[in-house]
């Protein structure tokens, strides 16, 4: 059942926002991969090695939530326990970054614009969505413990070092 909801959850959310949405996109753009030439290349290169640094950061994020947590990434399923280690040590919202690089790496690769506009809108959304409705969420379940975490570790852009205070215990 927890794989089942774990699935569910994916195929919901960032199923949808990083692979139907640029999907459409390219669709909607006519754009496919082709191997640049010249300089664009590099980006292309680069695009590859973002997209695989989102892609694990986010399933390093997903197997914290689902083995520390106890819970999905779905605001309707959520974790039942704080998560503070792993790369929740460095980034409050490790799998929204990881999808936003995902989508970065995505522009880099398919040289793309339109695809660009998308991940700087998924940016835009999370940094409003975040504050105003997730983390109040947070804080009125795991009080105390969320609120030392969140003086000590960004939201979206990670630290340098990791945070060492903390656990994944409940508090709530």
């Amino acid at each position: 059942m927890t794989l089942l909801r774990q699935l569910l959850a994916i195929a919901a959310l960032p199923f949808v926002v990083a692979v139907v949405v640029p999907t459409w996109i390219a669709r909607q753009y006519g754009i496919v991969v082709r191997v640049a030439t010249g300089p664009l290349v590099v980006l292309q290169v680069l695009g590859v090695s973002v997209l695989a640094l989102g892609l694990l950061l986010f399933f390093a994020s997903l197997r914290r939530f689902a083995t520390e947590g106890k819970g999905t990434l779905a605001p309707w399923d959520p974790p039942r326990r704080l998560v503070v280690r792993g790369p929740y040590r460095y980034v409050r919202n490790p799998m929204i970054s990881g999808v936003l690089l995902v989508l970065l790496g995505e522009s880099l690769l398919l040289l793309s614009r339109a695809h660009l506009s998308w991940a700087i809108l998924f940016f835009v959304i999370n940094a409003i969505y975040i504050p105003l409705l997730e983390e109040p969420q947070l804080a009125a379940r795991f009080g105390v413990s969320y609120d030392e975490y969140r003086r000590h570790v960004p939201r979206l852009i990670p630290r340098v070092r990791p945070w060492e205070g903390g656990s994944s215990e409940p508090s709530a």
